[in-house]
């Protein structure tokens, strides 16, 4: 199999590590190819991590409530970069207060996000998302 190349990480500030570590081992078991660039992670990273490992999709997380910030422009920064076919998977704590999940997502899908994920989602939800949107077996 071909494998399919993750970038991920923890957006912004966060300084969050073991849900990224569980998430990475979750999708390296899964068979995909994992670029873990750890926390504090600036879009620019993101960016250029998945132009140097020719990513499948960047995956976003952030669970000190700013990730709605931090995320802001970053479909736009990578559709100049030339990564306008790389999906946007973001999950976490993605805003600061206790907003309904359903309008967490609505406003990351509006910022070009494919998959948005609320804090707790289980690894093996987002491997089948995975599979689903980047056709592997």
């Amino acid at each position: 199999m071909n494998k399919k190349t993750l970038v991920m990480g923890v957006i912004g500030a966060d300084v969050h590590s073991v849900g990224n570590k569980i998430l990475e081992r979750a999708f390296t078991e899964a068979g995909f190819k994992v670029v873990n660039l750890g926390v504090m992670v600036s879009q620019e990273e993101y960016i250029q991590a998945a132009i140097e490992t020719a990513a499948d999709v960047i995956l976003v997380s952030s669970l000190y409530g700013h990730g709605e910030i931090d995320c802001r422009g970053l479909r736009e920064k990578c559709d100049e970069a030339g990564l306008e076919k790389v999906p946007l998977y973001a999950g976490g704590n993605l805003v600061v207060g206790k907003a309904p999940f359903e309008q967490v997502e609505k406003r990351f899908h509006e910022m070009g996000f494919k998959r948005v994920y609320p804090p707790g989602t289980m690894p093996d939800v987002t491997i089948a998302d995975l599979k689903k949107d980047l056709g592997v077996e």
